[in-house]
């Protein structure tokens, strides 16, 4: 007994262990993009601060936000401190496929407090299929904060609903892990946190209309 437990324990020692915080609810978020290992093309779509929409738009003949859907549900385990709650608690979530040309390009999830008002988020509920990017950008109200950047795993609760996304599921067959960023915006005192998750095509789209891009 005491020669296989010496050896599961040296087994062991030659196994790179996940981190304890990293569990199937939670991503490993870094505040270098050199943390995810991305190509030198996906390191810059994440690490760019400009307007994720105007990099798209600037890239496709033909932009469109898909809604997926908005409403009240609890946001993630490693969401609620971004956003100031204090445990897991329900929030107002919408999520988008952004498209260039009709090909999926972004899925992104965005969260905001339940206790965020209309003063504070004028035009969040009524967005519909209009791009919340484009809304943030051109308000001088708003902050952003640091972009956060990760591998998301198909245990990661926002792959498992890319997954079950029969368009999206076909495209991201095989594929071990999906880059992402989040970064935490802030208007008059209320937080709102975008999760963006780059599908598989990105990487073929080419730049197509200059000056673009500041929007």
């Amino acid at each position: 007994m005491k020669h296989k437990a010496a050896a599961h324990q040296h087994a062991d020692k030659g196994t790179p262990r996940m981190s304890l915080i990293v569990t199937p609810a939670h991503a490993r978020w870094f505040a270098n993009v050199n943390g995810v290992q991305a190509s030198p093309l996906m390191a810059d779509w994440l690490s760019n601060r400009g307007s994720l929409t105007a990099r798209l738009v600037a890239r496709c003949g033909q932009f469109r936000v898909q809604r997926l859907y908005q409403r009240r549900a609890l946001c993630l385990p490693d969401e609620a401190e971004q956003i100031g709650l204090p445990v897991v608690r329900k929030v107002h979530e919408r999520e988008v496929i952004l498209r260039c040309d009709g090909q999926a390009m972004v899925y992104a999830h965005t969260v905001v407090p339940l206790t965020a008002s209309a003063t504070q988020w004028p035009l969040f509920r009524s967005l519909g299929e209009r791009s919340l990017g484009t809304t943030l950008f051109n308000d001088p109200l708003v902050a952003r904060g640091d972009l956060m950047y990760a591998r998301l795993r198909p245990s990661h609760p926002l792959m498992r609903r890319i997954a079950a996304i029969e368009e999206l599921a076909g495209l991201t067959q095989g594929v071990f892990s999906l880059l992402a960023r989040r970064s935490v915006f802030r208007r008059k005192g209320s937080s709102l946190l975008v999760t963006e998750v780059f599908l598989p095509a990105i990487i073929d789209l080419k730049l197509k209309h200059t000056g673009g891009e500041h929007i």
